[in-house]
């Protein structure tokens, strides 16, 4: 796994990377009532907002972390918001197939992460 500066995890998952927030973003939001996803087949860039998450504390969106195309999204999470609360490592909202495929590489691993959210 890897790690973004805007608290995203990267699953890298055969040609696909499975995104979502971690527990450190997923305790700075609160609980989460709302979330719009992308559709599947959306052409993105690096940067691009393309999700949106509300909770009782605030709004926030979910860059993408690579130029690609989002393969799928997780419909679960319309219907049940908080499940990001309850379990954001395993709470993935989309997946992409990364332009590049040595796009993960420049991001951080665990270690690094850990250091920057202490």
């Amino acid at each position: 796994m890897k790690y973004t500066e805007d608290h995203e995890w990267l699953r890298a998952e055969g040609e696909e990377i499975v995104v979502g927030i971690t527990k450190h973003a997923s305790d700075q939001l609160g609980d989460v009532v709302f979330i719009e996803l992308p559709e599947a087949g959306r052409a993105v860039e690096a940067g691009e907002e393309i999700v949106v998450i509300e909770s009782v504390k605030a709004a926030s969106d979910i860059v993408a972390p690579v130029a690609g195309t989002i393969t799928a999204v997780n419909e679960a999470l319309s219907d049940s918001p908080g499940d990001v609360n309850g379990d954001p490592m395993t709470a993935w909202f989309f997946r992409i197939k990364p332009a590049d495929a040595g796009a993960m590489d420049g991001f951080m691993d665990e270690a690094a992460y850990k250091a920057l959210v202490e």
